[in-house]
């Protein structure tokens, strides 16, 4: 088995090493530098990087992704493309090896993109940027996928890769390039939801609930978590709770919108559907490996509306059981211990 890693790379030259002692069991190190200002060239080099100048005018990620690809060697039988804020756990050639074995092309694995405080893990899901060398690209000018013209064969690997990305401001420039995609492909539902969702963080929100609405349309749009994502996102931007109800409706299997119902009728004082809502949350114990799965659904924010909801509806034994639980997901909020003594009075 051979293995190439491969990366697109402008002035990340402080990740390089990193990125190159996770990597260092690969056969290849490949990576593609956009132009770089920065010491990524020498960076790169001296951590035993084959470094690449390329250019790409005008910009677009799918492009920059197939020129990456383009120098690996044709002998690789695995390409990981490995961000450079991303990293390859230990062990991870031999879950690579298990899955080469068992003849699988197409490996998933476990990806955490995000982390909360106390360093757990906050938002993660099965991801598949894993590839034989020949018969796949890259498509989309953002939020770019793999497409392939050959047969593939998916199955799970214990690999996994951790994202540890340095906060930075909302990209504002990947609001063209989306524009780029739904033009390019106006029927695909994903590049869809990606540009209504960028339109809505970029605060545009009357063309965000055109697009969300459009999305919602679409003859392909059939994946309901996403779906319920959309209408998630129009009760932000119209302030009806019809979307919640359509969101719950069309996806009741997800924890999301369940919570934001229960949010919403904690806000208006609705407390007995507040916590039904949250019970509706909770009752739903299978974490979905997926990017529309959010974390905050999985952590206290239910336990604590169910707790509140609770308390206003003078049901004080079932607010402290809630109220208990929210404190183990949370043992350093302040609030919800200052809350559970407030249980703790009127249970007594």
């Amino acid at each position: 088995m051979k293995v190439a890693v491969y990366a697109i790379n402008k002035n990340h030259a402080e990740n390089l090493q990193r990125w190159a002692d996770c990597a260092r069991d690969a056969d290849y190190l490949i990576m593609a530098d956009t132009g770089s200002t920065d010491d990524s060239l020498i960076v790169g080099t001296q951590a035993g990087i084959e470094m690449h100048q390329i250019v790409i005018d005008p910009w677009r990620y799918d492009h920059a992704r197939d020129a990456a690809l383009a120098l690996v060697p044709q002998d690789a039988d695995y390409c990981i493309a490995l961000d450079t804020d991303e990293f390859l756990q230990f062990g991870w050639r031999e879950h690579l090896q298990a899955a080469f074995d068992a003849g699988i092309t197409r490996p998933r694995y476990r990806y955490i993109w995000s982390w909360d405080e106390r360093g757990n893990p906050g938002l993660e899901f099965a991801a598949e940027k894993i590839h034989p060398r020949r018969g796949y690209r890259w498509r989309h000018a953002a939020h770019e996928t793999l497409v392939r013209d050959v047969e593939e064969k998916q199955g799970w690997c214990g690999l996994e890769i951790h994202h540890h990305q340095i906060p930075k401001p909302y990209r504002s420039h990947e609001l063209p390039l989306l524009e780029i995609a739904v033009t390019e492909a106006p029927d695909d539902d994903r590049m869809a939801y990606y540009y209504a969702r960028c339109l809505y963080y970029a605060g545009r929100k009357q063309d965000a609930e055109r697009q969300f609405l459009r999305h919602l349309a679409l003859p392909k749009a059939t994946w309901r978590a996403e779906r319920a994502q959309s209408m998630r996102f129009l009760f932000k931007i119209t302030g009806d709770v019809k979307y919640l109800n359509d969101a719950v409706a069309e996806a009741p299997e997800r924890r999301e919108a369940w919570v934001d119902l229960a949010q919403y009728y904690h806000d208006n004082d609705l407390w007995l559907s507040g916590l039904l809502a949250a019970k509706k949350a909770l009752a739903i114990t299978v974490k979905p490996l997926d990017y529309i799965c959010e974390p905050h659904a999985w952590g206290p924010v239910a336990h604590d509306l169910a707790a509140v909801c609770a308390f206003r509806a003078g049901m004080f034994q079932e607010a402290m059981f809630h109220g208990q639980v929210a404190i183990n997901l949370s043992p350093y909020d302040t609030r919800l211990v200052d809350n559970m003594r407030f249980y703790s009075e009127a249970a007594a």
